[in-house]
């Protein structure tokens, strides 16, 4: 069976825009935290999955993934720069044999398990490849493994997108506005939680 690309969660941000009490991932979103409800989505693509966490978040991660697939940085004002960058290089690395890496950000519990498998599949085409929802570009955004030795030199808040700008990057165009719908603010998490009742009522009517 040939190898599938890594879907990397990306759950080791500060959420230092979120001012309600707790961090971001640990807020409720219908009985699940939005880090769990994440989780949950990414293990549904059936793609391998590994996250990128802190200390913090470590227990909720393991209690969804296997401890070897949970990756832990260090603690905020430790004597590494951390950042998006940096949290994508140590992700990347611990899994270089990977035939591509599909991120997504752990704060997005709304992207459905289907969009994931399919920025994967288009990995096999592309040496970059996004989600794409009604000509907005969104997330995941997957890489292919010849991108592999820039993925790993990332570093700070800068994250991929001068990759992104550097290479062509293929849009997947999906009918999942979840794509477009993260979690940094206490306002974004009230229209998350609008968007998800709108999703479970159209999904299941009455």
């Amino acid at each position: 069976m040939r190898a599938r690309p890594l879907l990397i969660i990306l759950a080791a941000g500060r959420g230092s825009r979120f001012t309600a009490d707790g961090h971001k991932l640990e807020q409720p979103l219908e009985g699940l935290t939005l880090f769990a409800r994440t989780l949950v989505s990414a293990i549904a693509s059936h793609l391998p999955v590994l996250v990128v966490t802190t200390q913090m978040l470590e227990a909720q991660a393991r209690h969804f993934v296997a401890a070897r697939d949970v990756v832990v940085l260090p603690d905020a004002g430790s004597a590494v720069e951390l950042g998006m960058g940096y949290s994508i290089a140590t992700g990347v690395g611990a899994r270089p044999d990977a035939p591509g890496w599909v991120l997504l950000p752990a704060d997005m519990p709304l992207v459905q398990p289907s969009t994931m498998a399919a920025v994967a599949r288009a990995l096999d085409q592309h040496p970059i490849a996004y989600a794409q929802h009604r000509g907005r570009r969104g997330h995941p955004v997957g890489f292919s493994s010849e991108l592999y030795s820039e993925l790993v030199t990332l570093t700070g808040d800068q994250g991929a997108r001068r990759l992104i700008a550097r290479y062509p990057a293929h849009a997947v165009e999906v009918d999942d506005p979840g794509v477009l719908v993260d979690v940094d603010t206490e306002e974004d998490l009230i229209a998350l939680r609008a968007a998800h009742q709108q999703a479970s009522a159209a999904a299941h009517p009455k």
